[in-house]
């Protein structure tokens, strides 16, 4: 796309650092460079805004917060907990939430960021998993998305935990079973987050640092070696009019973008101060300071750590003892396993599915997500997954709210979630090539015009019309998932001898179910300019497209 003339302000700019740094040919250049415009390209941001709202919010709670479980007699506003004893933190979390100007909007606003920044994250990944945006050359950038996500989970484990109050607690009841289960290496971790046996002294402050300092640290420089690779490798664009793996189709970052981010910003700063000011959330001084001896009925922990919550409940109470050791199976499993296949299979995949499909080559248009079934029914498939401990998570308030069993919740989750991820699976396969046989009737037959014609015969049809050109070109953007069994064979069709070992064939056993053209975007349509839809006698109502 031609910039055309360089707008006043970006040469006015320009020409003041350059005279001063020597770097306007720098700003002049990437002021004009050119973004892509798509709805879904905006859910990374709403995460990218999200962080912003968190550091911004949390900065003003660490002025009033003390990370320290030292033991006072509450004397402040909140008169049902007048003359209770806790622990600083809470004192100071009370403190904040009743006595300091605006400190409870602070802290529903920081709980409503830290969310909408998980989840965020979270619909971004799939996004970007979807319309394989993660293959050549950004595999790196999806590694750097995944460790963020992870940082981001750990991030919300220390921040929920500092209050010190009755829900935090339980949940961190739950962190210190899961680390003294780990063998070897168990009891030392339990010991050094809480200084000793539990509840310890030490493991307010020590998640105090960690969460305002060193994971936030780590988090910032992530996401700005994320921001950097994405400006330099270019944002991928969606298959369209024009758009190609050798240019950029769309809006240039000043002064259009840099409108609409901002705009954007200031959309999602004012959704998260209307929730933080109008939706309770977190409202500890209804449960009161953390002992161990209590717990609070119904608990739950924020959505994104509810997948870890139903695995343990699902699971069988199973150990295993050996040579005087006690392997806590139903504490291991559930603690490691699905976060380990959720975020090692993320992590893994785009190697994976080159190493299937011998793809070596560089992507920069997305693909729809229907033209890769295959991967698409994988995402769903761990979505469904994900999504089957989520609500499991619950189980104790579905059985109470439906007035079933509780034991039954618990053994259909544990049918679920093995058979749940199959059937998504195979619901969406199903499902994605109806939508590319749809896609190629759109291509053979066009579109209903609504326009009704009776034929000499009797016969009703209603005139089809070519799609609109944008429309055409983004079906036609389609691609067959590329596949090894070509490449690697030689002139005669004979397998590579690379190809040939259990793990070559094996290979083309996958890259042959999961690469090539499922349905040809022009395959044997016929090109009526119309369509039946009836006629005044049995005989003539069929017409053949």
């Amino acid at each position: 796309m031609s910039t055309g003339n360089v707008p006043k302000p970006i040469a006015g700019a320009s020409s003041f650092i350059d005279d001063r740094i020597g770097a306007g040919n720098f700003l002049k250049r990437n002021l004009r460079k050119i973004f892509p415009d798509h709805w879904s390209f905006l859910l990374g941001e709403i995460a990218l805004y999200s962080f912003i709202i968190l550091l911004l919010t949390g900065t003003f709670l660490t002025f009033f917060f003390k990370p320290s479980m030292g033991h006072v007699v509450y004397d402040g506003s909140y008169e049902p907990l007048k003359g209770v004893m806790m622990s600083e933190a809470y004192a100071s979390s009370l403190h904040i939430s009743f006595d300091v100007r605006g400190g409870l909007l602070m802290r529903q606003m920081h709980h409503w960021a830290a969310l909408l920044f998980v989840a965020g994250m979270m619909v971004h990944a799939l996004r970007v998993f979807f319309t394989g945006a993660y293959r050549k050359p950004r595999e790196l950038n999806w590694l750097i998305g995944v460790g963020l996500l992870t940082l981001a989970l750990l991030e919300g484990l220390t921040g929920y935990s500092l209050p010190d109050d009755l829900l935090s607690g339980a949940g961190l009841r739950i962190t210190e079973g899961v680390a003294i289960s780990l063998p070897l290496v168990g009891t030392w971790i339990t010991f050094f987050l809480f200084g000793g046996e539990y509840p310890g002294e030490d493991v307010v402050s020590r998640f105090y640092s960690l969460h305002i300092l060193l994971i936030p640290g780590i988090l910032l420089a992530l996401i700005t070696a994320h921001m950097i690779l994405m400006w330099v490798q270019k944002h991928t664009q969606m298959p369209g009019k024009g758009r190609t793996n050798t240019n950029v189709v769309g809006a240039p970052f000043y002064p259009a973008f840099m409108a609409k981010a901002g705009a954007y910003f200031m959309f999602t700063f004012g959704t998260i101060a209307l929730l933080g000011t109008f939706a309770q959330i977190n409202p500890i001084w209804l449960f009161g300071p953390y002992t161990p001896a209590d717990i609070s009925a119904g608990s739950q922990p924020d959505f994104y750590m509810g997948f870890l919550e139903g695995s343990l409940r699902l699971m069988p109470a199973w150990e295993i003892n050996v040579l005087g050791f006690t392997l806590p199976m139903s504490v291991l499993i559930p603690a490691l396993v699905p976060m380990g296949i959720i975020m090692t299979g993320l992590a893994l995949y785009p190697f994976i599915e080159q190493w299937v499909t011998g793809d070596r080559s560089e992507h920069h248009v997305a693909e729809r997500p229907r033209n890769n079934p295959h991967r698409t029914s994988i995402g769903i498939s761990a979505v469904t997954f994900y999504g089957i401990l989520w609500l499991l998570g619950a189980n104790d308030e579905i059985a109470a709210f439906f007035h079933v069993s509780l034991n039954w919740t618990t053994y259909i989750g544990r049918v679920l979630i093995f058979v749940g991820p199959a059937v998504a699976y195979l619901i969406t396969y199903r499902f994605c090539l109806g939508l590319q046989r749809s896609d190629a009737a759109v291509i053979g037959h066009g579109v209903e015009s609504g326009v009704i014609k009776r034929l000499p015969s009797g016969e009703y049809i209603e005139v089809h019309v070519p799609p609109n050109e944008d429309i055409a070109a983004h079906m036609r953007g389609k691609t067959a998932v590329p596949m090894v069994a070509g490449p690697d064979a030689d002139t005669d069709g004979v397998p590579s001898k690379a190809m040939r070992g259990p793990l070559g064939r094996l290979r083309a056993k996958l890259s042959k179910v999961y690469g090539g053209e499922k349905i040809p975007l022009d395959g044997d349509h016929g090109h009526d300019e119309h369509a039946a839809i009836g006629s005044g006698t049995e005989d003539d109502r069929s017409l053949t497209h």
